[in-house]
């Protein structure tokens, strides 16, 4: 039986000689070639339409093209679509909004033009609801895998980031565009796998700083987050007795009627495993996103899942680990689409006062879809699960570095740490 430490955002705690980083870790000067087809730039901001605040990781996609991206925690998005392309309208969806679907002329002339969504109240005459429980519904959901999600092999591309932030300030921020051999969901034989393209990363490591957190598996574990791909994450053979599921509600997505499903293990089941929702398309029964947390209150158990190793004297108890997926839909089937790990730690030393919390944050959002020249990747080409991001890849100063690579645009506090932590490398190379 697989068990949640397979996929668990695995972090290793590292005690640092009193010196800062020396050197970096590059790939070769093949692999930093940068796509030199023109591309036109669409961006917007993504708004409620009643008060104006910004939603985050709303879905961005071309209409006719398998070019999207989602936006970031201020509701801002970038679309680069080649010149070569032709588009007329982009749709974006939100869950429990209205979709929409605009034309790209709006885009023209406009820097962060602001799209305004209608939240989409659910009259309950439009729904039937089931005879069967929520767990029924499950078990009808995982019957349904092969029907609603992909039978074949493809290629995805996808931006991914990870940052690591010591109370509010960031002192990692690692970014890479990644090729991925997305297996058929009918075939539980296949793995997926992740090919990094281009990367770029930053980082901050004070001479007094005495722990450095080092993220393993970077895109690989984040993409082990599709849970209809692998579902022993959240609903494995035992699932049955190990959560209690209810039907909480009924929401909009994507103009299509959702179950909420809520879900948490059971009193007796002291092991650490998972509360939140799952969003469950009624007509389909195909979950379309996941929100779940990491059930905390073992927290010997919880922090062996998490930390691989750590100096003698430290101690590090994990106090929240949040995830989220999502899928979108093209013709009734449905494709993963993004997913987000964010894990709060708090460290401290046996003969100091205060403790330390440091953040981790890891997402991947794919960006195209192909199912042209699917080709799994060569051993010595894969990212693997022992990997380290910003050991593959080099500092980052051009601003142009991203080329015509749709990526996730960075919020506000991503941005301006990215700007202190280049201003300072400069310092130390001089």
């Amino acid at each position: 039986m697989k068990t949640i430490k397979n996929f668990t955002l695995i972090l290793a705690a590292i005690l640092m000689a009193n010196t800062g980083i020396s050197s970096y870790a590059s790939v070769d000067e093949e692999d930093q070639a940068v796509d030199t087809v023109k591309y036109t730039i669409y961006s917007g901001i993504i708004m409620d339409a009643e008060d104006k605040t910004p939603l985050p990781f709303a879905t961005i996609e071309s209409v006719g093209l398998n070019i999207a991206t989602v936006t970031n925690i201020d509701g801002e998005f970038i679309l680069k679509i080649p010149r070569d392309k032709n588009l007329e309208q982009i749709k974006i969806s939100y869950i429990g909004y209205n979709n929409t679907t605009e034309d790209v002329g709006r885009f023209e002339n406009a820097s962060g033009e602001e799209i305004l969504l209608k939240p989409r109240s659910v009259n309950l005459q439009e729904v039937t609801i089931r005879a069967e429980d929520a767990e029924g519904l499950i078990e009808d959901m995982l019957a349904n895998i092969r029907d609603n999600y992909p039978d074949h092999d493809m290629m995805m591309q996808a931006f991914y980031r990870e940052t690591i932030k010591k109370r509010r300030r960031y002192v990692s921020i690692s970014e890479a565009v990644v090729d991925i051999f997305k297996s058929a969901y009918a075939n539980d034989f296949k793995y997926d796998q992740v090919k990094l393209v281009h990367g770029r990363k930053s980082a901050d490591v004070d001479k007094m700083d005495t722990i450095l957190f080092k993220v393993q598996g970077g895109p690989v574990t984040t993409l082990l987050l599709d849970v209809v791909k692998n579902p022993y994450i959240l609903l494995s053979e035992h699932y049955k007795k190990v959560y209690t599921f209810m039907i909480s509600g009924v929401i909009s997505m994507n103009d299509r009627l959702h179950y909420i499903i809520s879900f948490k293990q059971k009193p007796h089941v002291t092991t650490p495993y998972y509360f939140g929702k799952l969003y469950v398309d009624i007509d389909k029964l195909a979950i379309t996103e996941a929100e779940f947390e990491l059930n905390m209150e073992n927290e010997i158990e919880v922090a062996d899942m998490f930390i691989r190793k750590k100096p003698i004297g430290l101690s590090v108890i994990p106090e929240k680990a949040v995830y989220r997926t999502k899928y979108t839909i093209e013709d009734d089937t449905w494709y993963f689409s993004y997913a987000r790990a964010e894990v709060k730690f708090d460290v401290k030393w046996d003969k100091k006062l205060f403790k330390t919390a440091y953040t981790t944050m890891s997402e991947i959002a794919i960006t195209n879809r192909s199912e042209s020249a699917v080709e799994k990747f060569a051993m010595k080409e894969r990212f693997k699960k022992s990997h380290v991001l910003d050991e593959l890849v080099y500092v980052f100063f051009d601003q142009d570095f991203w080329g015509s690579y749709n990526v996730i645009e960075p919020d506000q506090s991503i941005e301006s740490a990215i700007e202190r932590l280049n201003r300072k490398f400069v310092r130390n190379e001089d």
